[in-house]
């Protein structure tokens, strides 16, 4: 009987699971994208990641590595070795995206892994944010939206911590409030943010979970501008400066276009007697 069951954990895969932690089932919309979060114990920093396909363990087949991680247009991975997360992403969603596994290669044993299911529908998925990654800055705030289809609890987790199901509490000493008023919709603030509150959390609607990866980062510096450091006085000397030069300017120009007409006026002047000259010159030599 130990035998037996022996294979059969080994054939769906429930042996040696326990090292990582992921979703276990999601709701997608075909043609869509999704990113999955693997988390994974330390001592397997170092070691190959790869996604899984297929429902059975013995039987999946390995779509992408660490080692190769851009085996497939479909597939990506990626391993964020300090926060000992890998992800990998899915594109193109399609009912036969259905079954996966999270697995790390262990040299001298068997592949530890997790399974999580795609549930992929034409129409809206039971569990949705619309942005999977959210950035937010050191000590402010950032909000995600959880929309869903189904009436069961919610909650809100981290990845491989703590969960709030109440309309408070924290997570990692980051302040979590969740306000339901919104018809199918439950909004999450995480307020008070630190570096340490960047990762993976959990969007948690009965049987379905949707990631969401918050980013936080320091609060950019910019130089305000200092609007009080003129006095009135220095306001009125300067414009009184600009006023002169004005004027002055104004003044030189003026007298330019008067010496202009001026001399245009004596040219003309000058040009007319000299033609009367001529002509009265003219008449002296005929007589």
């Amino acid at each position: 009987m130990a035998v037996y069951l022996r294979i059969l954990l080994t054939l769906t895969g429930l042996t040696g699971i326990h090292s990582i932690t992921t979703v276990s089932k999601l709701s997608v919309r075909a043609g869509d994208s999704i990113i999955i979060p693997c988390l994974y114990d330390s001592q397997y920093r170092d070691h190959v990641k790869y996604l899984c396909k297929g429902y059975y363990w013995s039987s999946c087949s390995e779509v992408v590595k660490t080692n190769q991680p851009y085996s497939s247009g479909k597939f990506s991975i990626s391993d964020d070795k300090t926060q000992r997360i890998f992800t990998v992403t899915i594109k193109d969603l399609t009912d036969k995206d259905t079954d996966y596994w999270c697995a790390v290669e262990i040299n001298r044993g068997d592949d530890i892994r997790k399974y999580f299911h795609l549930s992929v529908t034409r129409g809206m998925p039971s569990l949705y944010v619309d942005h999977q990654e959210m950035t937010g800055f050191n000590g402010d705030s950032v909000t995600v939206s959880c929309n869903y289809r189904n009436s069961e609890a919610m909650k809100w987790c981290r990845l491989g911590g703590d969960c709030v199901t109440g309309s408070s509490g924290s997570t990692d000493g980051t302040r979590v409030t969740i306000n339901s008023s919104v018809h199918n919709v439950f909004t999450v603030t995480m307020s008070g943010l630190t570096t340490q509150s960047s990762g993976w959390y959990l969007c948690v609607k009965g049987d379905f979970q949707m990631p969401v990866h918050v980013t936080v980062t320091e609060t950019p510096t910019t130089k305000p501008l200092n609007l009080t450091s003129v006095s009135p006085d220095e306001t009125l000397n300067s414009i009184s400066i600009h006023l002169r030069s004005f004027i002055i300017r104004m003044s030189v120009l003026t007298f330019i276009v008067i010496m202009g007409l001026f001399t245009w006026c004596m040219f003309k002047k000058y040009s007319k007697s000299m033609v009367n000259f001529n002509k009265s010159n003219s008449f002296q030599i005929f007589w």
